[in-house]
């Protein structure tokens, strides 16, 4: 299944690349929130060969929500499915998205894939067999201090009404070497594995958005949990993710 996901990752990732710069018909799911042509055709492509493929299993795309197989029993698989993470940037030709896709087996995430079209770079994990970059093994990053610490967030569509989102940005500016923010939540969680970035957090996040990239950082040697500290939920916000060597401090910076 994780090479179904691998191929099927990069066959978006042409459709995404093909009409990348281009003219695009773009709407608004909200105020702020953006879908693409290219959303929608990276998706059917993905739901398709899934069907081709798994009929029997479920899906949850951010596009068109879950669809169960027609007739028989619900299946214990479910695919998460994100199209084009950082759609915004695409629509403006900003070259920071990806292709998130994730495999859900029974309630736990078991095969991650994020493809970055733009560097023809694939992150890639199976539970328990460790997490790649273009096929090579990847790591955390070895920081163990928040002073010399790039870490990376992002910007909730609802970032308006969240004083709080403001407060922990502030602190961890005040604290970490660096923040970044580039719009891509799957991608900034890849970075964590591949130890470019040392921490993420974010809120208002959706199971699309990190299913992929969380177990990527598992896979990594990294450590994933709530702001509180209690185990993470793919279907619960918010989100802390590090190199673990890192994950108490930042932790306390979230509770300031």
């Amino acid at each position: 299944m994780l090479n179904f996901a691998i191929q099927t990752a990069r066959e978006a990732g042409r459709v995404l690349a093909e009409k990348f710069g281009r003219v695009l018909e773009v709407s608004n799911k909200g105020d702020i929130d953006l879908v693409t042509e290219s959303d929608l055709a990276a998706e059917k492509l993905i739901v398709e060969r899934i069907r081709s493929y798994y009929p029997r299993h479920r899906v949850l795309a951010e596009e068109s929500g879950v669809t169960d197989a027609d007739g028989g029993e619900a299946s214990e698989y479910k695919w998460i499915i994100d199209p084009l993470d950082g759609t915004t940037n695409y629509a403006h030709g900003y070259p920071v998205f990806c292709v998130s896709i994730a495999l859900e087996h029974k309630g736990r995430i078991v095969v991650g894939v994020i493809y970055d079209p733009t560097r023809d770079e694939l992150f890639a994990a199976e539970r328990g067999e460790g997490a790649t970059l273009n096929a090579r093994r990847i790591r955390v990053s070895e920081t163990d201090n928040l002073n010399r610490a790039l870490l990376c967030t992002g910007f909730p569509y609802d970032v308006r009404e969240r004083g709080e989102f403001a407060r922990h940005f502030t602190n961890f500016i005040m604290h970490a070497q660096a923040v970044r923010r580039d719009g891509s939540a799957a991608l900034d969680l890849a970075y964590v594995a591949a130890g470019r970035f040392d921490g993420f957090w974010e809120e208002g996040l959706r199971p699309w958005d990190v299913a992929a990239g969380v177990l990527l950082v598992e896979e990594a040697g990294g450590r994933v949990t709530h702001y509180d500290g209690t185990p993470f939920d793919t279907y619960t916000p918010p989100i802390a993710a590090s190199n673990g060597l890192l994950h108490e401090e930042m932790l306390r910076v979230l509770a300031l």
